[in-house]
């Protein structure tokens, strides 16, 4: 019995290893911190939060897209209801929507925009935080892949 337990861990162990750890970024709007998991590659932009069961209190998900572009976020595989914020290369937030999980309906940046913040839903609004507010720390995030 005791070797079947170590044969299903040593199984796992390759999984475990092939999880995607992303780097960290720590964001201010306005007075409010933000830990920031960056997503600046086609896969990790692709994957998103996809599965997760939850997210943090002020945690969320900064997407890095190579071009600035009107982008468009979908929740397909995504448990959580979220906002996303589309940011463009100043840091200034373009516009705000409320996405519902699982769902493939578009959510699109109301003008051209370098990143995207996904937050638990409604974090912007209980923050008073609306579309001209400023996000500072993104000239940290790593560049687009």
């Amino acid at each position: 019995m005791q070797a079947h337990r170590y044969l299903a861990l040593a199984a796992a162990v390759p999984i475990l290893a092939g999880a995607q750890s992303l780097p960290i970024l720590t964001l201010n709007a306005g007075i409010h911190l933000i830990r920031a998991e960056v997503a600046s590659t086609f896969d990790s932009r692709m994957t998103g939060l996809m599965r997760r069961e939850k997210l943090d209190a002020n945690s969320g998900m900064l997407f890095v897209f190579p071009d600035v572009a009107p982008q468009c976020m979908w929740m397909k595989n995504t448990y959580i209801p979220l906002s996303v914020a589309f940011i463009d290369e100043g840091g200034v937030i373009v516009s705000i929507a409320d996405m519902k999980p699982q769902t493939e309906d578009s959510h699109c940046a109301a003008r051209p925009a370098r990143y995207a913040l996904e937050m638990n839903q409604g974090w912007f609004a209980t923050k008073g935080i609306a579309p001209g507010a400023k996000i500072s720390g993104l000239e940290k995030a790593p560049p687009p892949r």
